[in-house]
């Protein structure tokens, strides 16, 4: 499975996961109850070589989560429906990775984190777009034979 895949697999877990109709790489639609993930690649955080020329890199994979769900202009309790479900799946994430149950990347998976739940737009149609920062930090290993 692709490091993309593996997320989208794993984010499907998510036990309010069953209230998006669909979820996409790279598009949101602006229908209600859908979201979309939208990969910025490979992040290399650092680099070690030993003598023997073996080196280990932290990678960092970084995705933007986009959530378009129901908020109609001044809705107060749609508006705190919304921002409950993306802070919940934040600390979801959150306990994910700290229980060992966030999927595994290269050799080591360091840490997974969402963070920055944000309304993102709201439009006068009814519809709001949320967006979570989703972080993997991992150690890769390559050795010299």
């Amino acid at each position: 499975m692709t490091p993309l895949e593996t997320i989208r697999a794993w984010i499907a877990t998510y036990p309010g996961y069953d209230i998006l109709s669909a979820f996409q790489c790279d598009f949101t639609d602006q229908i209600p109850s859908n979201g979309g993930i939208f990969p910025s690649g490979l992040l290399e955080v650092s680099r070690k070589e030993d003598i023997l020329g073996n080196v280990e890199v932290e990678n960092r994979y970084n995705f933007g989560l986009y959530y378009v769900f129901l908020k109609s202009p001044g809705d107060d309790v749609g508006a705190t429906v919304n921002a409950d479900w993306i802070m919940d799946f934040q600390e979801w994430v959150q306990a994910q990775g700290i229980l060992g149950a966030a999927p595994k990347f290269g050799d080591e998976t360091m840490s997974i984190k969402a963070e920055n739940g944000v309304l993102y737009a709201a439009d006068e149609e009814g519809t709001a777009t949320y967006m979570v920062q989703l972080s993997v930090n991992f150690k890769k290993r390559f050795e010299v034979k």
